[in-house]
């Protein structure tokens, strides 16, 4: 989605360095910007072209899928999104995030070309993310609620997620043991890995054409990322999702994703174009989020005119949503005026278990 002025709205940017594991130098590593920061998603995926052929080269592939008898035979995955797909080989890198470093990490080289894309992946519906131009970004960082991408391909072999690829043409679904899995790079950290903080200013009605905020590793370990003791506390399920209460509907796969550049919830009430939601004047509306076991958090939150909004320019907008069938995905919007905490599955803040959001 962009604006009038040919930028993409709510698309919030982070850099990571990228390395041969145990690099020495920098001299060897590369410095990627514009990676979309996505707390939807699990572990690092760079565009093969942003990352260059040098280093593409460089990283060692993954190897050891289930069933492969050498353990010689590369790894590959197919990623579903909401709007597509990305498909690439299971390289490992080291992985650079500010003063954090995740050692030998498995990540995806996206539109690499070493192997075929599999018929199940690209059937599967949208575009072929796997490129600069259509991805939008260089990359994305997954620092979503899960150590890994898809744990249930470590015991099962499943369509259109993992592939071991003996020859470039001949990629077959197979299984991938947790360890072998696209990792989250926070889970990797040595400190501060428990989850992390997003930090964004508020926006006007109107949006702002920029904002600044910040990505703070760690939930209760510094000073900087410390749980405030009244903060709203929902857990999640094993899967990361929550259960969101628009009106009298109960959404039980409702998740939290700054990767998604609105709101997007089923309202036929409100006007809508293209599944824009264009209503004449600004809406104040109310939802709830609840886990189970857990209090009801009320929360507010408006839609106003995407078209109005999107032609001011601004790439900044809290008030942007869309109409989606049978779910309720509270996007980057609900990010701003907050410091929203995600702690991962397997670890604890505050003595309390994740995964869990807070805000």
């Amino acid at each position: 989605m962009k604006n009038s002025a040919g930028e993409y709205a709510n698309f919030p940017q982070v850099s990571v360095t990228l390395c041969p594991p145990g690099a020495t130098g920098s001299s060897q590593c590369v410095t990627i910007d514009k990676m979309l920061l996505d707390t939807g998603s699990y572990g690092v995926r760079v565009v093969a072209s942003a990352l260059g052929s040098a280093l593409t080269q460089s990283l060692p592939a993954q190897t050891g899928a289930v069933g492969d008898s050498t353990s010689t035979a590369p790894i590959a995955e197919c990623t579903l999104f909401a709007s597509g797909y990305t498909w690439g080989a299971i390289k490992l890198a080291d992985v650079k995030i500010g003063d954090k470093k995740a050692a030998s990490l498995p990540i995806q080289v996206m539109g690499d070309g070493g192997f075929a894309t599999p018929s199940d992946c690209s059937s599967r519906g949208g575009q072929d993310l796997s490129s600069v131009a259509q991805l939008g970004a260089n990359g994305i960082l997954g620092v979503g609620p899960l150590p890994q991408d898809y744990p249930p391909a470590a015991t099962q072999v499943l369509p259109a997620t993992y592939y071991m690829c003996p020859t470039s043409s001949g990629c077959v679904n197979a299984s991938v043991p947790l360890g072998k899995q696209v990792a989250n790079p926070v889970s990797a950290f040595a400190t501060d890995n428990n989850g992390i903080v997003v930090q964004l200013p508020a926006v006007d009605a109107g949006g702002s054409p920029t904002v600044t905020g910040q990505l703070i590793f760690g939930v209760g370990t510094r000073a900087n990322n410390t749980l405030a003791s009244g903060a709203n506390i929902a857990p999640l399920s094993a899967n990361a999702r929550l259960t969101t209460t628009y009106g009298t509907t109960r959404y039980t796969n409702s998740f939290i994703d700054t990767g998604s550049n609105g709101i997007f919830f089923p309202d036929s009430t409100i006007a809508q174009y293209n599944s824009w939601y264009t209503p004449g004047a600004p809406l104040a509306l109310n939802a709830s989020i609840s886990s189970t076991g857990s209090a009801t958090i009320p929360v507010s939150f408006s839609v106003a005119n995407a078209l109005t909004l999107l032609s001011s320019g601004n790439a900044a907008l809290g008030n942007i949503a869309a109409y989606s069938s049978g779910v309720f995905a509270w996007g980057l919007p609900f990010f701003y005026g907050r410091s929203v905490f995600i702690v991962m599955k397997g670890s604890t803040a505050n003595a309390q278990p994740g995964p869990f959001i807070a805000f």
